[in-house]
């Protein structure tokens, strides 16, 4: 049906009209004339204003900007987040009815700030410019139109309507309409109260031009409105870290009659998504046995993307591997199913370009040999690195290292995450070397404070069992030591019981011959022994040894330090040290066991700068001196005051 200019009124109607225009008092919001930067409007719609860096407002009204504005509530209409919300109008905005100037009764042919069917038709824009937060990949907001246009033009030419328009230079420009001629009017007058489109018409038909007010009526309603419709996700993608506008119009269509208002509110980003690079890194001896000089290593490493967003091919690699040193790249062994993959001779180097899909692994191979040369024992070690873009600008900023999940954490923080257990290098020894006559523990590369373990090209032979008594100590020691960097300390007390070393000689493949350790003891002035039982893996005595302070009625040196053995024949015998009555001083002293046939051991005292002070031999006990396993350490003493004792520099010989 057609707006008509005139209409079916009468001349004493028309008269009535002119005087009540006449005697009307108008009123105006308080704004800024011409363009202003909209900047109260785009705070009262966004969710995180942070996001904003410029905005800008213009409408046709020449008086002011009265097309919009910012309220905390409308009759039924709400904020949707915080405590306000926009209102844009092709009339005036936020009117308690959305007549002409305002009236109650009046005509809902509404306010118009040109002539009645010319151009511009009336208008509002507010534009903004907004900054993509990081992982955030859709934009949404809430909305609700509302029109005097209804129900009697829609489906005509008179078809006013809001559109909301993004502009991503990534996903390029995507926009929402809703119109009066989409139909989308759930809500009529009597739905929407106090948002001044709740009019009625005076004669309850609402067929045609009329004079209406804001007494409800059925029939009669003659505005409506769409529900409240949150809009985002798909229909406005956008990219995280990138500069987007928004912009938000409202628009008379056909004519500059009858208002029509848009509710916005809640403008946020969300979608939250992000890359996730993982590396992982294993190797195989394509030779199999023992890592051989010759042998053909094959390196694998796995880069998989566990988060939600793909890892594009940026600029630059997405991963490098250097060839490890004591090896040489097998040429053209490099694989890979996707991506490209290739060997940078230059740099001797691994390098791979490529993309990993959300939730999806890329898998790399190359294989290298080991060198004649590399020498026994040698450690053949490297760590590749993946590239990736952290925040989706398009630059690979952040680099994973790979890790090696056969192996137990080494407790270094490679990549400075705060974790250990992320970044382990690929790791492997060359086992083609002569079995060591001897293996040491110097104490140099543990924790100080707790436990003692020591390996031979990646073999564990030695490890101390953690002490759990409170009144002992059985540790690793910082602050005093014979060569190394460290000690070991012991303190014990008889109630803590007894304290371990461990060891597994099985995995160096060899017998003990000897054993032998130096150890320092200060003076005390109370009654001690402390007992070293060398024991076999059935808990069978192989060896002993004690350390004794007793009285000898002489001062100053009331209590004397004496080291004895034992003998299956003779008991407790003591070795004589350097000193009168065979006692120790505070001094560095090095005790020897070793085996002397196939029925005697030997053991020899030695002090520092002195060389050995005492020797003799004593029978074998009740198990072969050669299956050595562990050592305990006890007392049967209690002191108040209890004596330390530091050990250091301990080696074991071995036969093959």
């Amino acid at each position: 049906m057609k707006k008509r200019f005139y209409k079916n009124f009468t001349i004493t109607f028309g008269v009535c009209l002119a005087l009540l225009f006449a005697s009307m008092t108008f009123t105006s919001e308080n704004v800024r004339a011409g363009s202003y930067n909209g900047r109260d409007l785009a705070l009262a719609i966004l969710k995180n204003e942070s996001t904003l860096i410029s905005s800008s407002y213009t409408d046709t009204d020449e008086s002011g900007h009265r097309q919009a504005i910012v309220l905390s509530s409308l009759g039924t209409l709400r904020p949707t987040d915080g405590t306000t919300f926009a209102l844009l109008s092709t009339g005036i905005a936020g009117t308690p009815i959305v007549t002409t100037d305002a009236t109650n009764p009046g005509d809902e042919r509404g306010t118009w700030f040109g002539s009645k069917y010319g151009n511009p038709r009336d208008s509002a824009t507010l534009v903004m410019t907004l900054k993509v937060p990081l992982f955030m990949h859709y934009l949404y907001y809430d909305v609700q139109f509302l029109s005097a246009e209804y129900p009697e033009y829609v489906g005509t030419k008179y078809n006013d309507k809001l559109t909301i328009t993004v502009n991503s230079p990534s996903k390029g420009t995507t926009q929402y309409k809703i119109d009066v001629n989409s139909g989308y009017f759930v809500l009529n007058s009597n739905s929407i109260p106090g948002t001044g489109f709740d009019i009625f018409a005076q004669s309850g038909n609402p067929a045609d031009v009329d004079i209406v007010n804001r007494t409800p009526r059925t029939p009669g309603a003659d505005g409506g409105a769409s529900d409240l419709i949150p809009i985002g996700g798909a229909t406005h993608p956008v990219s995280p870290n990138e500069t987007v506008t928004v912009t938000i119009n409202i628009k008379d269509e056909g004519d500059n009659q009858f208002d029509s208002g848009g509710f916005i509110d809640n403008l946020r980003f969300s979608g939250f998504a992000q890359t996730k690079i993982v590396a992982i890194k294993s190797v195989e001896d394509l030779d199999g046995g023992e890592v051989e000089s010759n042998d053909t290593l094959r390196y694998s490493v796995t880069i998989s993307n566990t988060g939600t967003v793909r890892q594009i091919n940026n600029p630059g690699n997405e991963f490098e591997d250097y060839i490890p040193n004591n090896t040489t790249y097998v040429l053209g062994s490099a694989y890979a199913q996707y991506g490209t993959i290739s060997y940078d001779a230059a740099n001797n180097k691994i390098i791979w370009n490529g993309d990993v899909p959300a939730e999806t692994s890329r898998i790399l191979e190359f294989k290298v040999k080991i060198n004649q040369s590399t020498p026994n024992g040698a450690l053949i070690s490297n760590q590749g690195k993946a590239y990736w873009d952290r925040n989706e600008d398009g630059i690979n900023d952040a680099i994973e290292l790979t890790d090696d999940i056969h192996v137990n954490d080494d407790g270094i923080d490679q990549d400075g995450d705060g974790e250990t257990g992320d970044d382990d290098p690929t790791n492997i020894y060359v086992f083609a070397y002569d079995y060591p006559s001897y293996v040491t523990e110097d104490f140099s590369d543990d924790t100080p404070y707790g436990t003692a373990t020591q390996c031979y090209l990646g073999r564990k032979w030695f490890e101390t069992r953690e002490n759990s008594a409170c009144g002992s100590c059985f540790e690793v020691a910082p602050s005093y030591h014979y060569s190394s960097a460290q000690s070991f300390k012991t303190k014990l007390r008889q109630s803590d019981g007894p304290q371990y070393w461990n060891y597994s000689l099985s995995t160096l493949e060899g017998n003990l011959s000897w054993w032998e350790i130096w150890f320092a003891c200060g003076d005390v002035s109370e009654a001690y022994d402390l007992s070293l039982n060398f024991k076999n893996s059935n808990g069978q005595d192989i060896a002993k040894i004690k350390l004794n302070y007793f009285n000898n009625g002489s001062k100053p040196l009331d209590w004397v330090l004496q080291l004895c053995y034992f003998d299956p024949v003779n008991g407790w015998t003591c070795l004589e040290s350097d000193y009168p009555g065979g006692y120790l001083r505070n001094s560095w002293y090095k005790i020897r066991i070793e085996k002397n046939g196939t029925s005697s051991i030997n053991y020899i005292l030695s002090r520092s700068w002195r060389g050995v002070v005492d020797s003799a031999t004593g029978g074998q006990l009740s198990a072969p001196f050669s299956n050595l396993k562990q050592l305990e350490w006890s007392t049967t003493k209690e002191p108040a005051v209890c004596p330390m004792f530091f050990w250091d520099e301990h080696r074991i010989g071995l036969t093959y």
